[in-house]
């Protein structure tokens, strides 16, 4: 019998039978995913893949505490299942005490669907986003350019069970669309990325023309030197941002003194106002087509996740309230350590409490300055300032008086996402996007463009 020929919840209920551990945690992932890749306005390869992992949390409790083993494995077999148990109990016995120890969590519902078989994605998920494609290739090789990009879509069903009886269930969509658009002499490139979970809200038709016309900004080039500029962030450039500093959020190591978020002589700066703009920065598993999971999912611990807080139910929970910052991240332990309400991570980010306005709209309402496409290559410098470095790419863009006149140079840029939430001085309408630098590892996310008059442009990169 092959591991896909075993339903995901007895895998589950099988490693659980033969644990032989204290506790023990069993999560199966089973993976579908479906794609199209396309060049020079036509398509080039597309394809469907399937597989499962299972990772085993077994718990020891010794004279010294709890220790943990961890083992993650993919295409698992029945006969592989029970070593798979041994060697997360081997690990957990040869394991010191887990510094991030908790009971298991007890006392939740169990889910009616966890013994149902796992959703999977297929080609037919572009059943209308592929014609309409084909239809944007038409135009693009009418109009002179031509277009390059993927659109992947992943549904991942998990599964969890654990010895206290915990045995639930999440469905998780994940769509990203890229899109490149280049002059033929490829002097020219502009980029559009979208999020979705089924490819029915998506259009190529606007996203071609979107591309159209900035191919167009860019046929006048203009060479500016670094320095400080009035810029326009665009929502995947915020949402890149902002996801460093949730990354960078954690309450233990504020109140161990070591972040942004560390307050000067001890604790932290929750309660502290980050900027004047009304915004508040929050997280929600119900958030209409931001959906994620309600409950923690944690394959490894670090930091302020955890393996013990496996089913932990999540809320909605805001993390900067009108400016002021309200919570950091924590799990049960950490929380513990430091104080903090118990705050996991959660899959999916929105900044909202600007104004109603468009990009387009805020462009029209700038005298001088650069409007951005998005931003890459992004690194941390310091992560007491939480300062970044990166790359501009795709198109950066000169405003006058209300237009935008011609293309410019890329640049590097230096800057903090803490630092520019607190010198913006205008928020546009939040609205879906995909961060394009982190769309690998983080896509539900809604953002507003974001102005600020002194964006730190430190020196001219030769990047596309």
């Amino acid at each position: 019998m092959s591991a896909r020929s075993s339903k995901p919840h007895e895998v589950v209920e099988r490693a659980l039978e033969l644990s032989r551990a204290d506790g023990c945690v069993v999560i199966a992932d089973e993976q579908s995913t479906a794609n199209l890749r396309w060049a020079g306005n036509a398509l080039t390869t597309n394809g469907v893949t399937r597989g499962r992992t299972l990772t085993i949390v077994a718990t020891v409790d010794g004279k010294e505490g709890t220790a943990s083993g961890v083992v993650s494995r993919s295409a698992v077999t029945p006969d592989e299942l029970e070593p798979l148990v041994r060697a997360a109990e081997a690990a957990a016995r040869g394991a010191g005490p887990a510094e991030d120890a908790q009971p298991l969590v007890t006392g939740v519902a169990q889910a009616p669907e966890f013994t149902e078989a796992p959703v999977e994605t297929s080609s037919a998920v572009f059943a209308d986003f592929a014609p309409a494609l084909g239809e944007a290739f038409a135009r693009a090789r009418a109009g002179g350019r031509e277009l390059y990009g993927f659109a992947n879509h992943e549904l991942v069903s998990s599964y969890v069970g654990t010895s206290t009886g915990l045995r639930l269930r999440h469905d998780q969509p994940n769509g990203t669309l890229e899109l490149n658009a280049k002059s033929p002499d490829r002097t020219r490139s502009a980029w559009a990325g979208r999020s979705t979970r089924d490819f029915k809200d998506v259009d190529p038709a606007a996203l071609d023309a979107e591309l159209a016309v900035r191919l167009g900004w860019a046929e006048r080039r203009v060479e500016l030197p670094a320095g400080r500029y009035e810029t326009l962030l665009p929502p995947t450039a915020v949402a890149d941002l902002l996801i460093y500093l949730m990354w960078s959020a954690s309450g233990r190591d504020a109140v161990e003194g070591r972040t942004v978020f560390s307050k000067p002589g001890g604790g932290t700066r929750v309660g502290e106002k980050l900027t004047e703009l009304p915004l508040t920065l929050r997280s929600d598993p119900n958030e209409p087509g931001l959906e994620s999971a309600p409950f923690v999912i944690a394959h490894s611990s670090g930091g302020d996740q955890s393996v013990f807080d496996n089913g932990l139910p999540l809320a909605a929970t805001e993390w900067i309230r009108e400016g002021e910052l309200r919570h950091l991240t924590t799990s049960r332990h950490s929380a513990g350590l430091t104080g903090l309400p118990v705050a996991p991570g959660i899959d999916n980010i929105v900044l909202d409490g600007g104004e109603d306005r468009s990009l387009e709209e805020m462009v029209a309402n700038t005298e001088r300055g650069l409007l951005l496409t998005c931003l890459w290559y992004i690194r941390e410098v310091d992560p007491a300032s939480l300062l970044l470095t990166g790359l501009t790419r795709d198109g950066v863009y000169l405003v006058e008086n209300g237009e935008v006149t011609g293309e410019v140079n890329n640049f590097r840029f230096n800057e903090s996402p803490v630092g520019v939430l607190g010198r913006a001085t205008e928020a546009g309408r939040t609205e879906k996007t995909l961060p394009r630098e982190w769309s690998d590892w983080f896509t539900r996310a809604a953002m507003p463009a974001l102005r600020v008059p002194d964006f730190n442009m430190s020196s001219v990169s030769q990047g596309v």
